[in-house]
């Protein structure tokens, strides 16, 4: 049985072991002790290290035929460290085979809500856009230097059952007003989980792929569907001036930011049928 390697054990990453665990023999790189027997429990052999301690990697030399990389990068800087680490670490002894990258779509920056497709040129505008693409670039290098089949998902918003803005939305936090709202886009997480499975089977080397849903949405428009799915009273909308003395950092860095993503890729090359196209085959279910 091959063996692949989980690096960033969160909850994506644990959506997909029921996927893997028939076909692989399943590694987890875990940070903190106490993680350790939930994932025994679960069928996975995991291994204490911290890709902040490039000394701690030792026993990723040579392990898995495969790596699913989720792990994000620091919180501080314009690199990524922690993925250079992983790399120096996988370049001991035989490398893997594959390896997929959880990236994000934040590397566009702003495209004043055009459709783009994955030939789209980065302008990460962001620090932590910016070690995203810095994380790409070491992955593309890497993998072309190595002869490993590499490939990156460009996902956006992750949302669930257990993750929509249900709290942001009873605190009240505004939205854009409709005439000056820009897009989002979003995965639903089991579509993601299985997204990055098929990208094991399927993907390209080097290629990269929008893992994302069929329906761009206004970011407000997906505020009021939770809030009506829920029965909650919709947030108020203020202009995007407005919101730039209002909302924190973190949120304008998404609504600062418009686009709309393209996913053909996903669909044609990955062979992936969404579970949730649209948002709204979540919602019917409440």
């Amino acid at each position: 049985m091959k063996r692949l390697l989980i690096i960033g054990c969160g909850d994506v990453a644990r959506r997909t072991l029921p996927l893997l665990l028939p076909h692989y023999r399943v590694f987890a790189l875990v940070r903190r002790p106490e993680s350790l027997t939930a994932l025994r429990e679960q069928g996975v052999v995991p291994i204490l290290g911290d890709l902040d301690s490039y000394s701690s990697l030792s026993r990723l030399a040579g392990l898995a035929d495969a790596v699913l990389h989720f792990a994000p990068p620091p919180a501080q800087g314009n690199t990524d460290s922690r993925t250079r680490n992983l790399l120096r670490a996988l370049s001991q002894h035989h490398v893997p085979q594959r390896l997929v990258y959880i990236s994000t779509s934040g590397v566009y920056g702003d495209c004043q809500g055009a459709q783009i497709d994955e030939t789209r040129t980065c302008h990460a505008t962001t620090p932590r856009a910016q070690r995203r693409v810095d994380a790409e670039k070491q992955i593309r290098h890497w993998a072309t230097s190595h002869r490993v089949n590499a490939c990156i998902l460009r996902v956006p918003g992750i949302y669930a059952m257990d993750r929509l803005p249900v709290q942001r939305i009873q605190q009240g936090t505004p939205a854009i007003v409709a005439a000056e709202d820009g897009y989002t886009n979003h995965i639903h997480a089991d579509d993601l989980a299985r997204i990055a499975c098929a990208a094991l089977r399927h993907g390209k080397p080097c290629r990269i792929y929008h893992a994302s849903d069929d329906q761009p949405m206004k970011t407000g428009d997906y505020f009021d569907a939770v809030a009506d799915a829920f029965q909650l009273p919709r947030v108020p909308r203020i202009s995007h001036a407005d919101a730039q003395h209002v909302l924190s950092p973190s949120l304008l860095s998404f609504i600062n930011e418009s686009r709309r993503l393209d996913n053909r890729r996903l669909r044609t090359e990955l062979k992936v049928k969404l579970i949730y196209p649209t948002l709204a085959a979540l919602l019917v279910q409440l």
